[in-house]
């Protein structure tokens, strides 16, 4: 997706509108995918598990027009671990905290007591606040149009919406429209970030994010509420050419039994290596630097319910 400064466009003039918008929804509902697509490169980690993402990621669109400040949240549910509460408060100071929210509702799944939860959590935002709320039909691509359609109704009985989108984030059919109106929802204002910039996550952040993704691939269902990763240290291998610069990571992978450990592993740590190499190719993407990536496996029993180790693990 063409920044404005690519186009040659001088943003913030007369007209101009900037600011924040979070994407909300249960879990899998496809929010990252979403915002993925949406700043046109990948800032938020992806997965078919739920509760993937744990941190309110910033991704930034933009445009001639407007920028647009995305944070992806956490799938808001109902709680089960002290983790889940507080990712549930996360869900819920962000959207105190932005102009215009999007309501993200896969097409492929009928509307169900999640969505009705967080449609009322949403009412009560915008009596509050009069935060204006879109509705987003996530995942258009994998249903036909009179699914769509039907689906499309369910969600319009479901809340008073400012406006109601169909998209798909994986062929990117709508995904601009879906853009322009959370756009159109936006305050007046000057940019807020420079032209280029497309996330404003610490770069240790990310990292640990792409190690959990590649981590996460077909673990057993259980496992991803259990895995927190934390790096550890980054640093330039001294003595390079510079020419030829080398950077070692060192990531803490934990889960929170002996068992968990062994899954992650692998058989001779075949599965480490492969997370490994998974995770390192797209660091060094994301960093433009060639990377030695130094994984460990640890456990921390019942860190999800511990308020002391959560706080180590940074939640």
């Amino acid at each position: 997706m063409m920044n404005a400064a690519a186009r040659g466009d001088r943003p913030g003039g007369e007209g101009y509108r900037a600011g924040f918008g979070c994407l909300i929804g249960r879990p899998n509902a496809g929010k990252s995918t979403l915002t993925n697509a949406i700043v046109g490169e990948k800032v938020a980690i992806t997965s078919s598990k739920p509760q993937t993402t744990r941190h309110t990621i910033r991704g930034i669109l933009t445009t001639a027009h407007a920028q647009l400040v995305l944070v992806d949240t956490p799938g808001l549910h109902r709680p089960r671990t002290l983790l889940g509460e507080r990712l549930n408060d996360v869900v819920r100071q962000t959207l105190m905290d932005v102009d215009v929210a999007g309501f993200c509702l896969p097409a492929d799944q009928r509307i169900g007591p999640g969505d009705t939860f967080i449609a009322r959590e949403l009412a009560d935002l915008n009596r509050a606040r009069r935060t204006p709320v879109v509705a987003i039909a996530t995942k258009a691509d994998l249903v036909d149009k009179a699914r769509l359609a039907e689906h499309l109704i369910a969600i319009d009985q479901l809340g008073d919406w400012a406006d109601i989108v169909p998209c798909s984030a994986a062929t990117g059919e709508q995904v601009a429209d879906v853009a322009g109106v959370l756009m159109s929802h936006l305050p007046l204002s000057p940019q807020l970030y420079p032209d280029g910039v497309l996330t404003d996550e610490p770069d240790d952040v990310m990292v640990a994010e792409l190690v959990r993704e590649a981590a996460l691939e077909g673990v057993r269902d259980e496992l991803p509420h259990s895995l927190a990763v934390v790096v550890e240290e980054m640093t330039a291998r001294e003595g390079r050419p510079a020419d030829s610069p080398l950077l070692d990571v060192r990531v803490n992978v934990y889960v929170e039994r002996d068992s968990q450990k062994a899954i992650i592993i692998g058989r001779g740590g075949s599965r480490l290596r492969e997370v490994g190499t998974r995770a390192r190719r797209e660091i060094e993407a994301l960093l433009g630097v060639r990377v030695f990536l130094d994984l460990h496996v640890k456990v921390a029993r019942e860190w999800q319910r511990d308020p002391r180790q959560l706080r180590k693990l940074g939640f």
